[in-house]
């Protein structure tokens, strides 16, 4: 049996939370174990403040490959000090193709859908060659969930604390993306596994700004048994709310379509956040809003062929 002095003696699997105080069953931690796992250790995380700081604590990462810390809104434009710098070295010879890196963008909702966005289509407009991760768990999880861009319309937050909920209603990052004609787009859930690994094959075989947006359930911001996890994750791809999607070259195709979408009302009752409108009073017309917006999406999307 190989003896084990350190993180760095571990397989790549077992590292990523170790000794780190993350949540358990956080569906952003599971996102970015797969993630990683395809990915490998020839990569350079650039990390906008959010629930995945936690994972390291200077000097130290769970990551055998690079980890830079950036505000909340300037990850984009740190990963393009990096690629440049790696460019740079490649162009002198100091580094072979062989040992260059991925550069990673890893951000939460907050810092995707909202406070990053600029510098985001800023890095899309000069064509960065990045990959960027956002793990959306549809909240400032790591401040006590209060509402963000990505919030769903209806929920209870931190600084959502009417009767009905969040009045707003989510951002569609994806669109926002596939507008500036990028690369690659997808999203992905990692109660899903193989529709995730051959989105992320596909993003790393491809040059300029790639997005995937992966859905994190949150036990502690959505209010359910972290056990529950994959179970709500699979729930929200089959009741059509979190659709598994992919933009390459100028088209947006569905990855995976529900044969019989299951109503939204068993993917919301199984979280705490949507409790309000079940109890005391059952908010039947906005219930039946939150339904009818689903049903329309794939409307359009039968519509189109997507």
């Amino acid at each position: 049996m190989t003896e084990i002095k350190s993180l760095r003696d571990l397989p790549a699997r077992h590292l990523l939370g170790a000794g780190t105080p993350m949540c358990g069953g956080c569906g952003g931690l599971e996102a970015l174990h797969q993630v990683y796992d395809l990915l490998g250790e020839k990569t350079v995380f650039v990390n906008a403040a959010g629930c995945m700081t936690l994972l390291a604590v200077y000097p130290f990462t769970p990551f055998r490959g690079s980890w830079l810390y950036t505000a909340m809104a300037s990850a984009p434009a740190g990963a393009q000090g990096v690629r440049d710098a790696l460019d740079i070295l490649r162009g002198q010879g100091r580094i072979t193709p062989e040992e260059d890196l991925q550069v990673v963008v890893l951000t939460g909702d907050g810092s995707a859908y909202g406070m990053g966005l600029a510098a985001t289509s800023g890095a899309m407009d000069r064509g960065l060659d990045f990959l960027y991760l956002c793990y959306d768990n549809e909240g400032y999880g790591n401040t006590g969930q209060q509402y963000s861009a990505a919030t769903p319309h209806g929920a209870h937050t931190a600084t959502s604390r009417g009767a009905l909920g969040y009045p707003g209603y989510k951002k569609d990052l994806f669109s926002i993306w596939a507008a500036h004609r990028p690369a690659y787009v997808a999203t992905v859930s990692p109660a899903h596994p193989v529709d995730l690994a051959r989105k992320i094959e596909t993003a790393r075989t491809r040059q300029g700004p790639r997005l995937v947006i992966a859905l994190s359930p949150c036990p502690t911001g959505w209010d359910y048994d972290p056990a529950e996890t994959v179970a709500i994750g699979k729930l929200a791809v089959e009741c059509g709310a979190w659709p598994l999607k992919e933009y390459r070259d100028g088209r947006v195709e569905h990855t995976r379509v529900p044969k019989k979408r299951r109503p939204v009302v068993e993917y919301l009752e199984r979280q705490g956040r949507f409790r309000h409108l079940f109890h005391p009073v059952r908010q039947d017309a906005l219930l039946a809003e939150i339904q009818a917006r689903v049903d329309g999406y794939w409307a359009g999307a039968t519509a189109t062929g997507d």
